[in-house]
């Protein structure tokens, strides 16, 4: 089962965006020797707590420190940005680091209101499937009369994904022929139907033969399966914090979260939160056992917001080595 690393660049409490972005970087590096095929980063705006903002930026400077494993977007969201600029940004990285850039779309703002309008973006505007079609053509086969060509990108075939939360993506994924990624690890609720229909409508075509499907799963492994329940404390606060329109740094983790949340916010974040594993390792791998059996996928992308950077290094080590031993 190839595994693979979605990473935030989280901002803990008491650091800065510079401190996230190397410990990133450090990450990445990490997660190439545990064996991870992909590292993924996400694009979220006028967010203090995460740090990837400039998505197509920072997966350039993953893989400039890297030398193998994967490096993309999961995902860039295509309504912010021309299709032709994005097929030049990841035209030019795939370029520069040949057969090692994905690039995962998604159809979300990114962010709030706010976010939208600064973005120049048209909210009543939906045009996403025609926007990945013209994608997909400046990043195919050399077109020499073309009127418009993404120069670089014309001719790298840089994988396309479809990521997605509802069956809209399942449906375009399977139309295109484009593997499929469900964002399982915060909106868990139409996983099951959007993969069944995505592989039962999938379209072989140019992209792909077969369907292939990813799906996220937070992990928080530590040692002891008490302190991986304790670090898990930080997303779920900030996850709480998030829904309530307080979104910040991620918190420190805390013993008492439900005095912090309350128990029906925990309620509502933990069922939000639920394609999770925590604990030490042979609990960690019992539960991504039970997903992987459930919703057979073909790949697994493995997230978790923890506040120190030691204890995340530690729990993407437990969880290569939880995946290895599958």
């Amino acid at each position: 089962m190839p595994y693979s690393l979605l990473d935030l660049s989280p901002v803990p409490e008491g650091s800065e965006a510079a401190d996230a972005i190397r410990n990133t970087l450090d990450l990445a590096r990490q997660a190439e020797g545990w064996g991870y095929r992909r590292f993924w980063l996400a694009e979220h705006h006028n967010m203090p707590g995460i740090a990837s903002a400039a998505t197509a930026v920072l997966i350039g400077l993953v893989a400039q420190v890297t030398s193998r494993i994967r490096v993309g977007a999961g995902g860039i969201m295509l309504p912010n940005h021309a299709p032709l600029t994005v097929a030049e940004a990841f035209g030019t990285l795939a370029t520069a680091f040949p057969d090692r850039i994905d690039l995962g779309l998604g159809r979300a703002p990114g962010g709030d209101g706010a976010v939208i309008r600064a973005l120049r973006r048209d909210p009543m505007a939906d045009s996403f499937p025609q926007d990945v079609v013209e994608l997909l053509d400046y990043l195919g086969p050399e077109r020499p009369g073309a009127a418009v060509r993404a120069l670089p990108g014309e001719g790298t075939n840089v994988p396309v994904w479809i990521l997605g939360s509802s069956l809209f993506g399942a449906q375009l994924a399977a139309h295109l022929g484009l593997p499929y990624a469900f964002a399982s690890h915060f909106a868990p609720g139409d996983m099951e139907q959007a993969i069944a229909i995505y592989r039962d409508r999938f379209r072989p075509g140019p992209w792909n033969d077969q369907p292939r499907v990813m799906i996220a799963v937070n992990v928080f492994a530590a040692d002891e399966a008490e302190e991986a329940r304790y670090l898990r404390t930080s997303m779920q606060l900030a996850f709480a914090r998030l829904r309530t329109g307080m979104p910040g740094k991620l918190p420190r983790p805390v013993r008492d979260l439900d005095g912090e949340i309350g128990p029906q916010m925990r309620h509502m974040v933990d069922g939000a939160l639920k394609i999770s594993a925590v604990g030490d390792a042979v609990q960690v791998k019992d539960q991504i056992q039970a997903l992987i059996a459930q919703y057979r996928p073909d790949e697994v992308i493995l997230t978790g917001q923890i506040h120190d950077h030691a204890a995340r290094l530690r729990s993407f080590e437990i969880a290569a080595e939880v995946m290895n031993s599958l």
